[in-house]
Order: C-alpha cells, then sequence, then structure tokens
C-alpha cells in the first residue's frame, strides 16, 4: 500500500475478519489512479489463490513505480491487491474456509456442480496420514489412474472444481466466502460511469517456466473471446480446451461480466508457468493434509508453507525476467484497446 500511497493512488483497505499467523491485520488493498468519470476503466487483480500473490503483488507494485506514466489520461485503473488475503498471509492457495475463491463464483440458487471423478479419488488425494509411505502409495495410485484415463482427465476430476469435500482441494465452499463478496463490492463501485472496462487476473503455477499464457472464459466463437483476442493476440479458450487449465465451475471472471451489467467487458486470466505439474498438485495436497489433519502452526508447518512457495513463486531472477516483461506487453495492450 505504501507504493500507491506515494504515487498519488486512492487507497482503500478492507480488513479481513481473520489475522495472519503471527496475528498480523490483513486485508484486501485497492489503488485507483485516473478519473472518476472515465469511460475506460482496466482492473489488474492479484492473490485470487493467496499464494499466487506473490508474483502479482510484485507485479502490480513495480507497474505502478515504474510504468505509471503509461497509462493514458482517459483510462481508470484499479489495482486489487491480495483478494484472498487469508491464503496470502498464510501461504495457501485456498481461504479462510479451504475454499479456491476461484470455484466459488457458481449460482448458488441452484445446487452445486457434480463431480463424481474426484469422489472416487478423494481420499487419495487428501489422505490422513501424510507419512512417506502414504505419499508414495497414493501418489502411485493417482498416476496409474492418469494412465487409465489420461493425464489431462485426471487434470479436469482433479481441479475443475468439487462441492462435496471441504476439507479436499479445489473445493468450491458452500456458498459465497468474504472474498466473493468484496470482489462483488469492488466491482459494483468502482465502476463508475465506465462502459468498457478490460480484467486482468494474475496466476502462477501452470504452464511452461516463466510463459504467462492468456486464459479466457468464453468459447472461441463469443464476442467477448473475440474482443480478447484483438486485444492481445494469443487467448486460450479453457472451455473449448485449448488452455493448460482444465474448464472450471465457479471462476469469477464470468461473475463480473454479469455485475458490471451493460458494460463491454473484455477480460482474461494470465497464468505464470513455475514448476512441472506434478510438484504442484504435491504441494496442494501437502497443505490440504496439513490444515485438515495436521497442525497449521505445528512442527510440519513450515516445510509444508516452503513447498507451496516454491511451487507458485519462483524467486529466480531469470524467471521474473520474462514473467514481468509479459506483462507489460499486456498491460500495454490493454490501455492502447482502452484509450
Amino acid at each position: 500500500m505504501g507504493t500507491a500511497i506515494a504515487s498519488g493512488g486512492a487507497i482503500e483497505h478492507i480488513r479481513h475478519p481473520s489475522t495472519g499467523p503471527v496475528g498480523e491485520t490483513i486485508g484486501v488493498d485497492i489503488a485507483e489512479y485516473g478519473p472518476a468519470d472515465a469511460e475506460s476503466m482496466l482492473m489488474i487483480v492479484s492473490g485470487t489463490h493467496g499464494v499466487e500473490g506473490y508474483c502479482g503483488s510484485a507485479l502490480q507494485t513495480h507497474w505502478i513505480n515504474g510504468q505509471l506514466g503509461t497509462r493514458p489520461p482517459n483510462v481508470r485503473m484499479v489495482f486489487v491487491h491480495a483478494l484472498n488475503p487469508h491464503g496470502f498471509a498464510w501461504v495457501r492457495r485456498v481461504n479462510e474456509d479451504n475454499v479456491d475463491l476461484n470455484r466459488n463464483f457458481i449460482d448458488w440458487s441452484k445446487a452445486p456442480p457434480t463431480n463424481s471423478g474426484y469422489d472416487e479419488i478423494a481420499d487419495l488425494l487428501v489422505p490422513s496420514s501424510w507419512s512417506a509411505e502414504e505419499q508414495e502409495r497414493t501418489t502411485n495410485v493417482l498416476m496409474e489412474r492418469a494412465l487409465t484415463i489420461g493425464l489431462e482427465a485426471l487434470q479436469a476430476e482433479v481441479s475443475s472444481g468439487q462441492y462435496a469435500h471441504p476439507t479436499g482441494v479445489f473445493y468450491g465452499g458452500s456458498g459465497p466466502v468474504w472474498s466473493h463478496e468484496q470482489l462483488h463490492r469492488i466491482c459494483t463501485q468502482r465502476r463508475g460511469s465506465a462502459s468498457r472496462i478490460g480484467i486482468i487476473d494474475i496466476h502462477t503455477g501452470l504452464g511452461e517456466w516463466g510463459h504467462g499464457e492468456l486464459i479466457g472464459h468464453h468459447p472461441t466463437d463469443h464476442p467477448a473471446h473475440q474482443r480478447a483476442t484483438a486485444w492481445w493476440g494469443d487467448v486460450r479458450s479453457m472451455v473449448d480446451g485449448e488452455s493448460i487449465s482444465a474448464s472450471l465451475d465457479g471462476d469469477w471472471l464470468a461473475r463480473a461480466e454479469e455485475w458490471l451489467g451493460d458494460a463491454e467487458v473484455t477480460a482474461a486470466a494470465i497464468e505464470y508457468g513455475t514448476v512441472d505439474s506434478i510438484s504442484v498438485l504435491q504441494s496442494l495436497r501437502a497443505d490440504a493434509w496439513l490444515h485438515a489433519h495436521g497442525d497449521p502452526v505445528g512442527d510440519d508447518a513450515p516445510a509444508v508453507r516452503a513447498q507451496v512457495r516454491a511451487a507458485f513463486a519462483d524467486d529466480d531472477p531469470a524467471w521474473l525476467i520474462p514473467v514481468w516483461s509479459r506483462f507489460v506487453e499486456v498491460v500495454d495492450h490493454a490501455l492502447s484497446a482502452l484509450a
């Protein structure tokens, strides 16, 4: 927040009801630049998946410090920092309820989607013991399943979202969570008079090391997807199977379009590759076990948190160079389209 204040942004801090690991205050920070009555707005969000906020926060801060002067005067920019502050503080991908925030934005007036494939492997993904022997046994069974049904099919079973196992991975919750409600308020209140809105949601953990894939949540023949490709070029549709991401239930970009009413919304997630997908999944399994069956502040916690952080935030400068370059490219193209 200090960077945003120093650069003259309009600041809001939304305090989270819980605290961080040492009792510290946590929350969502919003920094806004540009005229309140602008017809165009670009919103950039970090930390949807808590630990992924390490990368997202660095990119937002670095952009404000060095690139703010490139903002067209007629475009308002809104930076949302650490949408999932609990996950960011605790070095988790999920929130205080073990909810994957990007599976929580379904229509809660209806019954949540079912995922029978996940049901079959729930106890393998998050076993009650995390001994070396149990890790090896359950991982081997999961790999055998991947050989049987295919790795992409297993990825879909595991990561597309599930609503029946509250201590499992990729759990979508039982109703709108705190960050869901705050994002609803941010979208509706910060829109102002904007009729053209761009959204960039920053993620890490999938894909080629250091590469930032742009992921769309519409089919390729949808006008919003075609508009995104006009802005950015190569945007991969997750619903049409083009993306490194499985098609998701309850991602927030789709719901944000509904909240923004008649505005023309062009949105994409940018996904930066870190380590291999097996290492990412193993870190999430360890984290889920720690919070379901272990002690989140016990002797096992530091090693698990380090494992999760390593899976989603690479500190190697050689990784950060292409990550930053890609981010500047994506933001510049969005600003040019909105100007």
